[in-house]
């Protein structure tokens, strides 16, 4: 779809992204919330979504958009070398509902991590969620990082998209009750 435009996500653009964001990241959302629910997940998100300063900021992310300016996908990615940070006011809402304040930081040092990348359920199939990992690429260049990551988890058909977009296996994980294989495209 070549009429696709790649924008910056706003605050106002919560309502679309935040559902689609935990329809496809589920126990991991489950897991930063500290829940077990999909919609208190969502709520939770959509508190931290319009804040700077976190992983679900609409600061690290981008929308694609169709011309009518419908929104068709999300991509939310940032550098990996600030995960820990990032990941730091999902910790104290953990410590502040009594859980233990752990959570597992994905993000790589040294790469562009793609934390979520979804598109809605009738854009797909049409070259949208490559489109928003091209994007991924160009930010990843011009913050002067040489690689792109992001981790599948096993049985995720969204892998066919990462091998014809050049991504390659570069590990494994255990994350939030599954096992994922970790990603890699390099830029240079």
């Amino acid at each position: 779809m070549t009429d696709v435009l790649i924008r910056p996500a706003h605050a106002f653009d919560a309502t679309f992204c935040v559902p689609l964001i935990q329809a496809t990241i589920g126990r991991i959302g489950h897991a930063l919330a500290g829940t077990t629910d999909d919609v208190a997940a969502a709520r939770t998100m959509l508190g931290f979504y319009p804040l700077r300063g976190n992983r679900l900021s609409f600061e690290h992310q981008l929308i694609a958009q169709a011309p009518s300016g419908e929104p068709l996908g999300v991509i939310l990615a940032y550098p990996g070398d600030h995960a820990e940070a990032l990941d730091d006011p999902f910790r104290e809402r953990l410590r502040a509902l009594g859980l233990p304040g752990h959570v597992e930081s994905e993000g790589t040092s040294g790469e562009l991590y793609v934390d979520t990348l979804a598109v809605t359920e009738t854009a797909r199939g049409r070259g949208i969620g490559g489109r928003l990992l091209d994007a991924a690429a160009t930010r990843a260049a011009a913050l002067g990082l040489d690689r792109v990551g992001l981790l599948v988890e096993d049985g995720n058909p969204a892998a066919r998209l990462y091998v014809r977009q050049n991504f390659r296996p570069a590990g494994r994980r255990h994350l939030a009750g599954g096992m994922y294989t970790h990603l890699v495209r390099d830029l240079t």
